[in-house]
């Protein structure tokens, strides 16, 4: 299967080199002068990673995803299946939709459930929209537990805003209460703390939670507004998606 990735960043990355470990015709595009993994062929554009593949995945970000499903799509084979990873609205998402449909491209609006670093193309995935079969049938032979949802476009991006409520609001949490550790001279003990109430897995949770919140920040920020917006139509209290934003908007300053 012919596939391209659109966004070589970490997850982009990572799912390229996975894909093309896995056998498949993987080429990639990104217009940052990123690392180009290994085994995947390296395109000048959106359309020019795109031609002729069965399926194409984008990790562009919400911003660009429309202009460059628009550019994939036209130069897709007919039929195939074009999978919005990013964490986004569902009016997003179906922005992307509308960008794909003139060209007879099925779209597949997925979820990603966990970190890629981790789990590469076997992370757990959510699945809606007309593509979400086609996109199912690429990832579940790779070991991705995929749950597909029969459901429009647009449901899969919900149910990922509503997780990261709680994934982004624990985040702060573990953010708030190391710093007032650090500034009372036991941040370690405070973190060991936390680590022992999460399980087994607690001091690698507790690490991902406060160093993945300080080098994503800025992407974590419109995740985590688009979970407030829809608390908000929802009509639910958003509190705690609230306080998320305030700890990843100080990170961001102090990264800038």
């Amino acid at each position: 299967m012919r596939t391209a990735v659109l966004g070589l960043g970490e997850a982009g990355g990572r799912y390229a080199a996975d894909l093309a470990a896995a056998g498949l015709q993987v080429i990639g595009y990104d217009p940052a002068p990123v690392t180009t993994p290994p085994g995947v062929v390296r395109a000048g554009s959106a359309a020019a990673a795109a031609a002729g593949c069965d399926l194409v995945i984008g990790l562009t970000g919400p911003r660009a995803a429309p202009s460059a499903a628009a550019e994939a799509a036209h130069a897709m084979r007919g039929g195939g299946c074009y999978a919005d990873f990013n964490s986004a609205s569902a009016a997003d998402k179906r922005a992307v939709e509308r960008a794909v449909a003139p060209a007879g491209i099925m779209m597949a609006d997925v979820a990603v459930l966990a970190p890629v670093g981790r789990g590469g193309a076997a992370t757990p995935l959510l699945a809606s929209g007309p593509g979400a079969d086609f996109l199912a049938g690429v990832f579940r032979p790779l070991a991705a537990p995929v749950d597909v949802l029969a459901a429009p476009v647009g449901v899969a991006a919900d149910r990922k805003l509503l997780r990261s409520v709680f994934m982004k609001g624990l985040a702060a949490v573990a953010l708030e209460a190391s710093a007032a550790g650090r500034a009372a001279g036991c941040e370690q003990w405070v973190r060991d703390q936390m680590a022992a109430e999460l399980g087994p897995g607690g001091p690698a949770l507790v690490d991902r939670l406060i160093e993945g919140s300080v080098a994503h920040a800025r992407r974590r920020i419109a995740e985590v507004t688009a979970s407030r917006d829809l608390l908000r139509e929802l009509g639910v209290p958003a509190e705690v998606c609230e306080a998320a934003l305030g700890w990843l908007r100080r990170l961001d300053d102090t990264e800038a």
